[in-house]
C-alpha cells in the first residue's frame, strides 16, 4: 500500500483502540443500536415527523428504483458497512470491549463541535440559526421532546450514511479518475462533499424547480452556511481518521445535545 494513500482506506496500525474502532465490523456494532432506537422511535412516533432530509431522499431513490420496503434503508446502511469491512479483508472477529471508550470519544468530539458552535453564536447570532442544529429534519417536530429526540438521532445516522459513508468515498474515486493526486484526493473531496452537506439545509424547491420534499430546512444565510461547511467538513475529517461509527456518534452527541441549548 502506498504511503500516500489517503487516511480513508488505509488501515490502521494493528492492535489497539484507534484501529479496532475504526474498523467497519466495529462501526457496525457501534452504531446499530442507534439505528434500532431510531427505526423504532419513528414507527411510535410517526415517521412524517421525524424524518431528516438525507432519510427522506435515501428513500425516495429507493422508491424511485421500486423498492419502497420500510426497513430496506437500515439494512442497506448494514450492508454498506459489511461490503467496506470485506473490501478491507479485515478479521470478522468483533469484541464489545471499545464500545463505552467509543462513546467517550463520540461525545467529546460532540461536546466540542457544540462548544464552537455556541461561540459562533456569541459571535455571529445574527447570521446563525438559534439552535446552532446540525440536523436537518424533513418536517419540524413541534415542541414534542421525544419526536425531536429522535428526529435528531436520524439526522446523525442518515447524513453521515450519505455525505460520509456514500458521498466521500464516491468523490475521491471521481477525483482520482480525474488523475488527482492521492494527497489531494482527499481534502478536495472533503471540501465538495461538506458544500454539498451545507447547502442541504437550505430550501432550494423552488430555484432548482424540485418537487415538495426533496429539500428540506431553512431560508439561507451567508454565516449559517460557513458554519455547516465547517461542520460538515469537520465531520467529514473524522469519518475519514476514525471511522463511520465514532462519526455517527459524534454527530448524534451534538445534535442532542442541541436539545438542551
Amino acid at each position: 500500500m502506498s504511503a500516500d494513500q489517503p487516511a480513508l482506506v488505509s488501515v490502521p496500525p494493528a492492535g489497539d483502540y484507534w484501529r479496532d474502532s475504526a474498523r467497519p465490523l466495529v462501526s457496525l456494532a457501534f452504531v446499530a443500536p442507534l439505528l434500532l432506537v431510531y427505526e423504532g422511535g419513528a414507527l411510535i412516533v410517526g415517521s412524517d415527523t421525524v424524518r431528516n432530509g438525507a432519510d427522506l431522499w435515501l428513500r425516495q431513490l429507493l422508491d424511485l428504483a421500486g423498492f419502497s420496503q420500510y426497513f430496506l434503508l437500515p439494512l442497506l446502511t448494514c450492508g454498506l458497512l459489511l461490503a467496506w469491512h470485506h473490501a478491507r479483508r479485515e478479521s470478522w472477529q468483533i469484541g464489545g470491549r471499545f464500545m463505552a471508550r467509543m462513546w467517550l470519544e463520540a461525545a467529546a468530539w460532540g461536546v466540542g463541535l457544540l462548544l464552537v458552535a455556541q461561540a459562533a453564536l456569541l459571535l455571529h447570532g445574527n447570521g446563525l440559526p438559534r439552535s446552532a442544529a446540525a440536523a436537518m429534519t424533513g418536517a419540524q417536530p413541534a415542541n414534542d421532546l421525544t419526536a425531536r429526540f429522535v428526529g435528531y438521532l436520524g439526522a446523525g445516522i442518515y447524513e453521515e450514511l450519505l455525505f460520509r459513508l456514500m458521498l466521500l468515498p464516491a468523490t475521491i474515486a471521481l477525483l482520482r479518475t480525474a488523475r488527482l493526486s492521492r494527497q489531494a484526493s482527499l481534502p478536495t473531496a472533503v471540501v465538495l462533499t461538506s458544500l454539498m452537506f451545507a447547502a442541504a439545509h437550505y430550501r432550494m424547491d423552488a430555484p432548482l424547480g424540485l418537487p415538495v420534499g426533496w429539500t428540506c430546512g431553512e431560508p439561507f444565510t451567508p454565516l449559517g452556511f460557513v458554519f455547516r461547511f465547517a461542520g460538515g467538513a469537520s465531520l467529514a475529517t473524522l469519518f475519514a481518521y476514525r471511522g463511520f461509527g465514532i462519526a455517527v456518534g459524534a454527530h448524534a452527541v451534538y445534535d442532542l445535545l442541541v436539545l438542551q441549548f
